[in-house]
């Protein structure tokens, strides 16, 4: 039973299809949807200022010093995968559309999670200092990196990127990022003692932001370029792309001679995507009615990641005889 509640979407998942049924069915007036996205612009702004707050600067440098394991989670993220996202955004342009192949594009090049991989490769039985640390510094990275990254690849999935979108998401998102981690000294013990109520910021902040993007998308007339064969397209590429995320981040873990603690780590933080870097991410990036159609990869590969972490990590945790790795992984 209790492996099959972590198979059942959460609480928060069920708020986000919630959350886009009510911007899809509720005609909302240019006016008042200028009024949700200032709101949501200071949520995202006030998001990542707590998330400098939480982010330790020292942590990541201590952990570093791992570099096998650290560097293996980075490129793995922000150089294999956006490799494989281009592939898949181009191959799937001509079925999907620029706009939505592109969302491939977006996907791979987002950093970890925080929770979930931490979490996850706590479950396993994996280094989960070192998942922290992974954590940390992906995100740290992320924050410029990944809007980079998808402004030189978005072309390769027929999208147009605006480049003042990187101007904004230094003014939105990196500098409260870099205030937050000034503000460490004076207002990280009290971001400590509240973790739980920022913990609902996140989500309410996703929340705003889902909602201003397919509010947007649906008056660009998303649901008539995505029908429900176009959905069962994405749906199916974005389980292709998981699978293919896990395979690919537990056998670098093989390739890279890692024990099997940090092999966990590795398998959690590399193949993880955050949405909660991504959604407002996507609404600063992405103004009108680009974003909701960039999302629905992201919406996806969220919930279905949690859905087979379950199934990894318990497997994971049953020990090594459960673990029967190739001849050729042997071998590395």
């Amino acid at each position: 039973m209790s492996r099959l509640r972590r198979l059942l979407p959460d609480a928060f998942i069920l708020m986000l299809l919630a959350t886009v049924v009510v911007a899809s069915v509720v005609p909302v007036g240019p006016e008042t949807l200028e009024r949700v996205g200032i709101v949501s612009t200071a949520a995202i702004m006030l998001l990542f200022f707590v998330h400098g707050l939480r982010i330790r600067p020292a942590a990541v440098l201590a952990g570093v010093r791992h570099w096998r394991l650290q560097g293996g989670i980075m490129a793995f993220g922000y150089i294999l995968l956006p490799l494989v996202g281009v592939g898949i955004a181009a191959a799937t342009a001509p079925l999907l559309g620029g706009g939505v192949a592109a969302g491939f594009i977006f996907l791979a090049v987002l950093p970890t999670t925080v929770q979930s991989s931490i979490a996850y490769s706590s479950l396993a039985g994996g280094n989960v200092a070192a998942a922290v640390v992974a954590s940390a510094l992906s995100n740290i990275a992320g924050v410029l990196l990944a809007p980079l990254l998808f402004a030189l690849l978005a072309h390769a999935g027929g999208a147009g990127f605006n480049a003042d979108g990187i101007a904004r998401i230094a003014a939105i998102l990196l500098l409260p990022f870099m205030a937050g981690q000034v503000s460490q000294r004076w207002l990280g013990a009290f971001a400590e003692r509240h973790r739980a109520i920022l913990g609902r910021l996140d989500r309410l902040t996703i929340l705003l932001a889902v909602f201003t993007a397919f509010a947007e998308a649906v008056a660009d007339g998303l649901w008539s370029r995505v029908d429900g064969e176009t959905l069962a397209i994405i749906a199916a590429v974005t389980a292709g792309v998981l699978a293919l995320a896990f395979a690919g981040a537990w056998w670098l873990g093989a390739i890279l001679r890692l024990e099997r603690p940090d092999r966990a780590t590795l398998l959690f933080a590399g193949a993880h995507k955050s949405l909660a870097t991504g959604a407002p991410m996507a609404r600063i990036l992405f103004p009108g009615g680009d974003a909701g159609a960039i999302l629905l990869p992201l919406l996806l590969y969220h919930q279905l990641q949690l859905m087979l972490s379950a199934v990894i990590a318990a497997r994971l945790a049953r020990g090594p005889s459960t673990d029967t790795p190739s001849p050729s992984a042997k071998r590395a």
